[in-house]
């Protein structure tokens, strides 16, 4: 009966603050959750289509002069529209409303999103790299002056794309990946007009497979990063802004936590993290104001919007690996 009255007073309480949960969550994330998808549906709509049709100008001249710097930056500004079309589509996914068969919603579209993009840009990297090593045994030479003028093109194009996310880059992860990734190929642009004007003033036709593999390079590294989260996420990861054992140690701070138990933190999207936990309670059970501070601590230190807190006199739960503290006391471990 200690059991259930414990879950009992602990829904009463949650029911309240679970609604302080999202509205603080919502006004700390305001645009990301309610205004950045309606109000970046033009953004998305304008930078696709006109990423888009700089892709097949860059595209048609890298064949015609025989570029491979060229064509690299034209496979590198076709995965940018794979990026934006797969961002938009993670944007709106995240304005469908949760239901009985999907009670999350749909928010986990901006993770695979940002997984497939990043999939796709190192692959395809992958096979610049390897016709930019084949080049190089007998270089071909190139127009430098058409390289230069469509590249320079392309600073305009992917500035121009950076600057309509620009607004939105501090709200959402997934508009400030979108802006990142479009402001970034401004300056691989820039780097193929220098290579392009390099390539003009001494003729060195190894400078145009050199450079789409200084690109591929670039890319690769600035590719894996959002590689490596997104599979991190995709398991249900915990995100690397929160540091697990400081969410540990703040329940364990609040007054009448003994201990905390089977404690797990993940995103349901790019913008949304949750968090459940038992908390070992052996005094007594709290009433509602324990669990609004406590969701609003998590919130404010750690911007975990959906908490979830079970209050038990003592810990029944078989947790990781059989130990209580299997999850909190390994950091390395992602649980």
């Amino acid at each position: 009966m200690a059991d259930l009255h414990a879950h009992h007073e602990h829904h009463h309480g949650h029911a309240q603050t679970d609604d302080h949960a999202h509205h603080g969550h919502d006004h700390a994330h305001g645009h990301g959750h309610h205004h950045a998808p309606a109000n970046f549906d033009r953004a998305f709509a304008i930078g696709i289509s006109v990423n888009i049709l700089f892709v097949a100008i860059e595209a048609f001249y890298g064949w015609k002069v025989n570029s491979l710097a060229l064509l690299a930056d034209a496979g590198h500004n076709l995965g940018d529209v794979a990026g934006l079309v797969m961002a938009w589509g993670g944007a709106l996914a995240g304005k469908l409303r949760p239901d009985a068969r999907y009670t999350y919603g749909w928010k986990r579209a901006s993770i695979l999103a940002a997984f497939a993009n990043a999939l796709l840009l190192l692959v395809a990297m992958g096979s610049l790299a390897w016709e930019a090593i084949g080049r190089l045994s007998a270089p071909e030479p190139t127009q430098g002056l058409t390289v230069m003028v469509v590249a320079g093109i392309g600073i305009v194009v992917n500035a121009g794309t950076a600057l309509l996310f620009m607004r939105g880059r501090d709200d959402d992860m997934n508009i400030r990946g979108a802006y990142l990734h479009m402001a970034s190929d401004a300056l691989v642009s820039a780097g193929v007009v220098v290579v392009g004007a390099l390539a003009l003033w001494t003729g060195w036709a190894w400078l145009d497979p050199v450079a789409s593999l200084l690109i591929a390079v670039v890319i690769v590294v600035g590719t894996w990063g959002l590689f490596r989260q997104s599979l991190r996420l995709m398991f249900d990861a915990v995100p690397e802004h929160i540091d697990l054992r400081a969410v540990r140690d703040l329940l364990e701070a609040l007054p009448g936590v003994a201990r905390v138990h089977d404690l797990h933190v993940w995103a349901t999207g790019t913008t949304d993290v949750v968090l459940t936990a038992h908390l070992v309670m052996p005094a007594g059970h709290p009433d509602d104001p324990f669990f609004e501070s406590a969701t609003h601590q998590l919130r404010d230190r750690f911007k975990i919007g959906h908490v979830t807190l079970q209050v038990v006199r003592e810990p029944f739960m078989a947790l990781c690996e059989g130990t209580p503290d299997a999850v909190e006391l390994r950091p390395a471990h992602r649980h």
